[in-house]
């Protein structure tokens, strides 16, 4: 999820400042994508040179706002501009584009590793799925927790795609094991040579004369 376009959601409830756009991002998606403080004031720079928000005059303040700890950042409030509002709204609107997906480092290391000499890829597979696994166990027991605590939809279904994907990258190093052990099976290797073609016999030359004597 791009932390730009979760800040001008977050914006379009209420101004906020860095550290409490930071606390609500964290809260909203179940801390599943932990923001640092710096990030959460980059964001904001961005946003700002870009026009889609604005600095809130100190007497527009909310009592009730949370501030950063003191001698932390800055408390300055932001709030969106008509741009930033707009953006805002489009995003709902637009289906998240597949087709330049994310550099997946687990992709790039198994489709390196089937390509790179001396890579035992069936060792890698299975420490890849014992990790996996591990991860899915995790987040079904917090999936039953949060069943048993009432926690909210947005964390339960943060939860599911979670356990979705964990899911399907299980079934998925099952088929690069598959297919791995499936190529090491039909491939030759290269100082293999195919066995020659038996040489065809001229029968009428290598069979003997019948003997003169054999029709007496």
């Amino acid at each position: 999820m791009s932390i730009r376009q979760g800040f001008l959601a977050l914006l379009t409830e209420q101004p906020m400042g860095g550290y409490q756009l930071r606390q609500e991002f964290e809260a909203r998606t179940g801390g599943t994508w932990p923001l640092n403080i710096g990030q959460a004031y980059t964001t904001l720079a961005r946003l700002q040179r870009d026009g889609l928000v604005e600095p809130v005059p100190d007497d527009h303040a909310p009592i009730e706002a949370p501030r950063p700890p003191k001698g932390g950042p800055s408390a300055e409030r932001y709030r969106l501009t008509d741009a930033g509002r707009a953006e805002a709204t489009a995003w709902w609107g637009r289906p998240v584009e597949r087709n330049a997906p994310a550099r997946d480092e687990l992709a790039i290391k198994l489709a390196l590793a089937v390509t790179v000499q001396g890579v035992d890829v069936g060792s890698v597979v299975q420490r890849q799925r014992t990790e996996t696994l591990r991860a899915l166990r995790d987040y079904t027991r917090l999936k039953r927790e949060a069943a048993a605590d009432g926690p909210g939809l947005a964390w339960s279904l943060v939860l599911d795609s979670l356990i979705f994907a964990a899911e399907a990258e299980v079934r998925w190093l099952d088929h690069v094991e598959t297919s791995v052990l499936r190529a090491a099976h039909t491939r030759r290797p290269a100082h293999e040579t195919a066995p020659a073609e038996p040489t065809p016999t001229n029968t009428a030359a290598t069979t003997p004369a019948p003997s003169p004597k054999a029709g007496r």
